[in-house]
């Protein structure tokens, strides 16, 4: 990773490190919360990196959550993965040592911007990729451990705060829907995930794996009309 690759990267990802400052500091406050030293987050940050699910594991260690539920939970929370790998099978490819990382890394802010955007003339495109998801590990990092000190020196009111990460989630499906010439997705997946909310109810998220399932099948089976679609330029 060079010096050339990270000055072209860095501009990509400030909105990533505006957003990942602010939820990262309430990661790290949530933890001083439930008490947890600056270390502990910092850990998680740089091991687990996986922001709604580092959210959640807030309320799993504060109520002390049997491993088995930990673990099923988690799952849930970071099903979407799979689907964002698959995805980016062919940006990955050639990346050697780094596309193991590079799978780690793939956070959704960071799968957003890499679904997006290409490297400028002259830049590296392998390296380019790369640099955006170390810049965006390190802005979560930064923001986690902001919060832990911060939140060990100040006692505070926490409730309500993790509202955070709904909110970041929410400014990407808009930025994504301005920014998208193909609303179809976003309709099919938010017309199945109300559909099996409804059917299956809301205990322990269980509606969230086969709405996720659906959605893929759904989507596979329209990929050749939403490709034809989209190299005709339609909405």
């Amino acid at each position: 990773m060079s010096r050339k690759t990270l000055t072209a990267a860095f501009p990509y990802t400030l909105p990533v490190l505006m957003g990942y400052a602010s939820i990262g500091i309430v990661f790290g406050w949530m933890m001083a919360a439930i008490g947890y030293a600056p270390g502990w987050a910092a850990a998680m940050s740089v091991l687990i990196y996986a922001g709604s699910g580092q959210y959640l594991a807030v309320d799993l260690l504060a109520n002390a959550t049997p491993l088995a539920d930990v673990v099923f939970l988690t799952l849930i929370i970071n099903f979407r993965h799979l689907v964002y790998g698959l995805s980016m099978l062919e940006k990955f490819r050639g990346m050697g040592w780094r596309k193991l990382y590079m799978i780690f890394s793939l956070t959704d802010e960071t799968y957003a911007l890499l679904a997006g955007v290409q490297p400028p003339e002259g830049v590296d495109e392998k390296g380019f990729y790369f640099s955006i998801a170390v810049l965006d590990h390190l802005y979560w990092i930064g923001g986690s451990v902001v919060g832990a000190v911060a939140g060990s020196l100040i006692t505070i009111n926490t409730e309500g705060i993790d509202f955070a990460m709904t909110a970041l989630f929410i400014v990407i499906a808009v930025e994504q829907w301005r920014s998208g010439r193909q609303h179809l997705p976003a309709l099919l997946g938010s017309g199945v995930t109300l559909a099996c909310l409804l059917w299956l109810g809301p205990d322990n998220g269980r509606f969230l794996i086969p709405a996720l399932v659906l959605m893929v099948a759904f989507l596979l089976i329209l990929r050749p009309s939403l490709e034809h679609r989209e190299e005709a330029g339609e909405a």
